[in-house]
């Protein structure tokens, strides 16, 4: 019986010792949604927005290491419960950042014209997924 419980309790010393070297809050990119990106950071942060122009906001523990990096939102169908291809908008940004925001520029408008459920995804140039994140558009 004594063994039985020595045997528990190294077990037991472990497992904790396991949990704390995989349990970390964010060790991937994290992407999210804003209306826009202002001085004071982002405003209106959710992940339920009308029609229109949005901001895509991705934030990481370290630098991405990224050149050219490209938003992807995919609009789901109903009809056929999947995910259709929507649209691309490309950007450049520093190897070094960490903390990116994505909105309407010259090259790309950033806008989500229709009512739905999309699946946007933050892309390297190889066309990777680094993160990703869904979103709800409703009138």
């Amino acid at each position: 019986m004594k063994r039985f419980q020595l045997f528990f309790t190294f077990a037991l010393l472990l497992s904790f010792f396991a949990l704390e070297s995989t349990a970390f809050a964010q060790n991937e990119p994290v992407m999210y949604f804003c209306e826009k990106y202002g001085r004071n950071g982002e405003i209106g942060v959710s992940d339920r927005f009308t029609t229109g122009y949005l901001t895509v906001m991705v934030k990481s523990d370290y630098a991405l290491g990224l050149d050219d990096v490209t938003i992807q939102f995919d609009k789901y169908n109903y009809r056929t419960d999947d995910f259709e291809y929507y649209e691309k908008f490309y950007y450049s940004i520093d190897p070094d950042m960490n903390y990116i925001f994505f909105e309407k520029n010259d090259e790309s408008d950033m806008n989500f014209k229709d009512p739905g459920v999309y699946r946007v995804f933050l892309l390297d140039d190889r066309d990777r997924t680094v993160t990703s994140a869904l979103i709800e558009i409703i009138r």
